[in-house]
C-alpha cells in the first residue's frame, strides 16, 4: 500500500491548478492510447477495407455507444464514492464501494449484453442504415456488444485508481495494450480476413489484457482497494448511494448517447460517402477533445475528493482554473484543425473523395472554437455530479437529446450536412447556461463561500 501511495496524486492539499494539471497529464495520455483503439480500426478500415466498411464502423457506433454508455456511466458515477470515501480518510467505506462496484458491474454487464442480442439490429434499421453496409455494421457492434463485461471492467478498474489519485498504472496498462491493438488489427483483419468484424476482435482482446494487469496491480500493490468478504455484504444506504449516483450518471450518458443515435440517423439518410467523412472527421474531434477529457476526469476527481473533505473554497476554486484552461486548450485545437484538417482527413479515411474531405474538413473548422463550450459543460456537470447533484446534470442531456431530434426532424432534411455541422455548437451553449446556474447557485458551493 506504501508503494501505491508514492504515484498518488494528493489533490486535497497544495497547489490547486498544479494538483489539476499533474492528475490531468496522465489522463490525457491514457485517453490518447484509448482513442488509438478506434482510430487504429479506422484508419486501417479505410485503408485495407474502402469506403464502405468505413461508413459501417462509423454506423454501427453510435448504436452501441447508446447501450455502453448507460454501463459506462454507471462505472463512472459508482467510482465518485470511492474518492469522496477516499477524501473522508474512510478505508472501510473504500472497500465497501469496491466490493459494491463488482456486484453493480456483473448485472449491468449482463443486462446491456442481452439488450444488444435483442435489439441490434433493429437499431440499426431503424437508423436508415444504408443496405450495401447493413450487416457489416451488426457484425462489428455484436462483437463490442458481446464483451461489455470487458469494457465495463477495465473502466471500473482505472476509476477506481483514479479516484484514490492514482492514474500513472492504468496509463501504463493501456500502452501495452494499445500497441497489442495495433498488431491485432493487421493480424485479424489482414492475415484472418475477418474484414470489420477483426477491428472489433482486435479491441475486445486488448481489452481484455488491460483488464487483467489492472486486477493483478490492485490485488497485490494497492490493498487499500481490495474488499474481504464482509464488505459484499449488504449495506442499504452505500448501495441506494451507489446506485442512485450511478444510475444518474447512466442515464446522463444514455441520453447524451441517444442524441447521438438519432442525429447519426440523419446523417446516414444522407448517403456513404457522407457517413464516411463524418467518420473520420468524428475520431478526429475526438483526438481534439482528450486535452479537455483529461481535465474533466482531474475535475471530477478533484471536486469529489473535496467535497468528501469539505473543502468547498477549494472546490471553487478549481473549478475556475477548469475553466481558463479550456480557453487555452480551445486555442490550439482551433489553430491545428483550421491549417491541417483536410490532410488529416485524408490520412484517416484512407480516401481522396472530395466529398469525403471537403465535409469533414469543415465539420472540424466549424466545430473547433466550440471546444471551449462542450469543455465547459462537461467540467460543469461532473462537478455537479461530484457533489451529489443527480437531476440537473441529467437535465442538461435531456437538453441536447431535445435538440438533437429537433435538427434531425426540422433542419437536417433542408440544409443537409450544414446542419449536421452547426447542431451540436448550438445545442452546447444553451446547455452551458443551464449547467453554469445550477452548480454556482448550488447551496453546497455556495455555503461558506462567504
Amino acid at each position: 500500500m506504501q508503494k501505491s501511495n508514492n504515484i498518488n496524486n494528493n489533490m486535497l492539499t497544495g497547489n490547486i491548478f498544479k494538483s489539476m494539471v499533474l492528475f490531468a497529464i496522465p489522463i490525457f495520455f491514457s485517453s490518447v492510447f484509448q482513442q488509438l483503439y478506434n482510430t487504429v480500426d479506422t484508419i486501417i478500415v479505410g485503408h485495407t477495407l474502402g469506403e464502405n466498411a468505413l461508413a459501417a464502423v462509423g454506423a454501427a457506433t453510435p448504436v452501441y455507444s447508446l447501450l455502453m454508455g448507460f454501463a459506462l456511466g454507471i462505472g463512472n458515477g459508482v467510482s465518485i464514492v470511492t474518492a469522496r470515501s477516499f477524501g473522508a480518510k474512510d478505508a472501510d467505506r473504500i472497500k465497501s464501494s469496491v466490493a459494491a462496484s463488482i456486484f453493480i458491474g456483473i448485472a449491468i454487464s449482463i443486462i446491456i449484453t442481452s439488450i444488444s442480442l435483442l435489439f441490434l439490429m433493429p437499431f440499426l434499421k431503424i437508423m436508415n442504415t444504408p443496405a450495401e453496409i447493413l450487416d457489416s455494421a451488426y457484425g462489428y457492434a455484436l462483437i463490442i456488444m458481446l464483451f461489455t463485461g470487458v469494457t465495463f471492467a477495465y473502466n471500473m478498474c482505472s476509476g477506481i485508481l483514479q479516484a484514490i489519485g492514482n492514474n500513472v498504472m492504468p496509463l501504463a496498462f493501456l500502452i501495452i495494450s494499445s500497441i497489442l491493438n495495433i498488431f491485432l488489427d493487421f493480424f485479424f483483419i489482414l492475415a484472418l480476413n475477418m474484414g470489420v468484424q477483426g477491428a472489433a476482435a482486435a479491441t475486445i482482446v486488448s481489452q481484455t489484457i488491460s483488464v487483467v494487469l489492472c486486477i493483478l496491480y490492485i490485488a497485490k500493490r494497492v490493498k487499500m482497494l481490495v474488499p474481504s468478504c464482509r464488505h459484499f455484504r449488504y449495506d442499504q444506504k452505500l448501495y441506494g448511494e451507489m446506485l442512485t449516483q450511478g444510475l444518474s450518471m447512466a442515464f446522463m450518458h444514455c441520453f447524451v448517447a441517444a442524441g447521438s443515435t438519432i442525429l447519426q440517423a440523419g446523417i446516414n439518410s444522407l448517403g456513404s460517402l457522407v457517413i464516411a467523412g463524418h467518420t473520420a472527421a468524428g475520431k478526429l474531434f475526438m483526438f481534439g477533445m482528450l486535452p479537455f477529457s483529461a481535465m474533466i476526469s482531474a475535475t471530477s476527481t478533484f471536486v469529489s475528493q473535496n467535497y468528501g473533505a469539505k473543502n468547498i473554497h477549494r472546490i471553487r476554486q478549481g473549478m475556475k482554473y477548469s475553466y481558463l484552461y479550456n480557453v487555452a486548450a480551445t486555442a490550439l485545437i482551433t489553430l491545428v484543425f483550421w491549417i491541417f484538417a483536410p490532410k488529416m482527413i485524408q490520412i484517416i479515411s484512407g480516401s481522396r473523395e472530395a466529398v469525403i474531405i471537403q465535409n469533414g474538413s469543415k465539420f472540424l473548422r466549424v466545430v473547433a472554437p466550440s471546444y471551449f463550450i462542450l469543455g465547459l459543460v462537461n467540467n460543469t456537470r461532473s462537478a455537479l455530479q461530484a457533489i451529489g447533484s443527480k437531476i440537473l446534470p441529467i437535465f442538461s442531456s435531456i437538453i441536447e437529446l431535445i435538440g438533437k431530434i429537433l435538427f434531425m426532424i426540422i433542419f437536417i432534411p433542408k440544409f443537409q450536412y450544414d446542419a449536421v455541422i452547426f447542431c451540436e455548437p448550438i445545442i452546447w451553449c444553451f446547455m452551458a447556461a443551464e449547467l453554469l446556474v445550477a452548480f454556482w447557485t448550488n447551496p453546497k458551493i455556495r455555503e461558506k463561500a462567504q
